[in-house]
């Protein structure tokens, strides 16, 4: 199968402020390719678009959060009118909940699951069209480490990044033979905010959530620019899914061999960091 060429295509990218969703656009820039830049931080979008902005592109930004509706059924046009089309999808936004289903509140819940997997398929929607109306695209979707493993105090998180997961496979399988391709991502602990940034639930005590932030700090080691490459790389050979780093691919191997009982591989692991 030949590789996609990214250059001169245009890539629309959420969450694109920081972390990885900054770190795709300087590789996505660097390889020729025009970017639609999303996310709810004005100031850091507009960080990101001044670090990749270059004569040989094009870059916009869009302002949006991405629980808003409107604003998401408005966001093709936007993109459609400055770069007259969209070829590629990064559905990266994400945020983070610790904490265990008895001390996550239902509307705390329900926050993880709107932003991350109901905007995922309401950009999908959205862009449909002008996804389809390329003649080579690609839709690539931001699970996690955990849409492969499920460990506890992370029921929220787990449960939206599964639902990525299915969404996406399934959909992969609804457009075979199209000239839409879909890639499912599995970042493992790629060194990001999203830890320090994680809502705190009102049943958890600062204490908890600071040790849950610490443990967060120790398995967090992969730099962003380096996830950004295996990503693209993986999209640019077509790949349906991409494993980023190490602890991704010994996790989700160990999870095929022991479905169940991985858990305690897991928290074994836990207590050596």
């Amino acid at each position: 199968m030949t590789r996609m060429t990214l250059e001169n295509r245009t890539a629309v990218i959420t969450g694109a402020a920081s972390g990885i969703g900054r770190a795709l656009a300087q590789n996505l820039a660097a390889r020729g390719c025009h970017l639609a830049l999303a996310d709810v931080n004005a100031a850091a979008l507009e960080e990101t678009a001044r670090l990749v902005q270059s004569n040989t592109i094009r870059v916009s930004t869009h302002v949006i959060d991405v629980t808003d509706r409107a604003a998401i059924a408005a966001l093709p046009d936007a993109v459609k009118a400055r770069h007259g089309g969209a070829d590629l999808l990064f559905n990266n936004a994400g945020v983070a909940l610790s904490g265990t289903f008895d001390q996550v509140s239902e509307h705390d819940f329900d926050w993880v699951m709107e932003i991350n997997f109901f905007a995922v398929v309401r950009l999908t929607r959205a862009f449909m069209p002008l996804i389809k109306a390329s003649d080579d695209a690609r839709l690539v979707y931001l699970s996690s480490l955990f849409g492969l493993i499920a460990p506890p105090g992370q029921t929220a998180y787990s449960a939206s990044k599964f639902a990525v997961r299915g969404f996406a496979n399934a959909l992969r399988h609804e457009v075979a033979g199209t000239n839409v391709g879909v890639t499912v991502v599995h970042p493992g602990g790629v060194a990001t905010n999203i830890a320090e940034n994680a809502r705190r639930s009102e049943g958890i005590t600062p204490e908890e959530a600071e040790a849950a932030r610490e443990r967060a700090r120790k398995m967090l080691t992969l730099p962003p620019p380096r996830a950004a490459e295996i990503i693209v790389d993986g999209v640019a050979r077509r790949k349906a899914r991409v494993l980023v780093g190490n602890d991704a691919k010994l996790l989700a191997l160990v999870e095929r061999l022991a479905p169940v009982s991985y858990v305690k591989f897991l928290q074994l692991l836990v207590r050596r960091s």
